[in-house]
């Protein structure tokens, strides 16, 4: 791919992804990390919220994309069902996107665990409290289930069992960059049959 060069340069799609985050943690306003995530319910209806990005790891064709939720919010129900999601990530300040197909599996090891140790104790907390797309008849039963989750569990709360990550393996990445008169550029990176053995291949698209 000769004209693969500048923005889209490069051998990995993780390393650019990466690179591409990290120029958007110094201009984004909000949350450069924030992902819309798309999952399709049992009657085949697309779904579709905001969720935060929080690791992109490894390279090649291992590399793999997590966020974590509840397992039993809608979203988590609907990856248990069918192994897939999509999502895209959008930079206004940057004028860049990368959109992202791929199989999902849980992320509930020491990894996990981690993530979960770092956040505020109130978030912590509320993981346990928060039945999550469940109905609530009103904020304050929400507030005092977390109070009570305090009771419970103390400043030190363990990793709830409902609660962890989703990892990503795509198979597929776009990379999308704003041009002058809509003549934008992307890049698709994909896998063959989806293999991790085959390497990407890498083809221009039209915008």
């Amino acid at each position: 791919m000769t004209d693969r060069t500048g923005l889209f340069a490069g051998d990995d799609p993780f390393d650019i992804a990466r690179a591409w985050l990290a120029e958007a943690t110094a201009t984004e306003p909000n949350d450069p990390n924030a992902i819309a995530l798309a999952t399709v319910d049992a009657q085949g209806m697309p779904d579709v919220r905001m969720v935060l990005l929080k690791e992109i790891n490894g390279q090649g064709t291992d590399g793999s994309f997590v966020f974590y939720t509840n397992y039993d919010s809608a979203k988590g129900r609907q990856i248990g069902a069918t192994g897939t999601a999509a999502f895209v990530m959008h930079w206004k300040s940057l004028h860049r996107q990368i959109r992202v197909r791929g199989t999902v599996t849980r992320e509930e090891g020491p990894q996990a665990d981690a993530y979960y140790d770092s956040r505020a104790l109130q978030s912590r907390l509320g993981a346990w409290a928060s039945r999550q797309s469940q109905p609530l008849d009103a904020r304050s039963t929400l507030v005092a289930e977390v109070a009570r989750a305090g009771l419970r569990h103390g400043t030190r709360p363990q990793r709830p069992p409902f609660w962890g990550g989703f990892r990503i393996r795509p198979v597929q990445i776009e990379f999308w960059a704003d041009g002058a008169f809509r003549l934008h550029d992307r890049f698709v990176w994909t896998r063959p049959d989806g293999g991790a053995e085959a390497g990407w291949d890498v083809t221009r698209l039209s915008p």
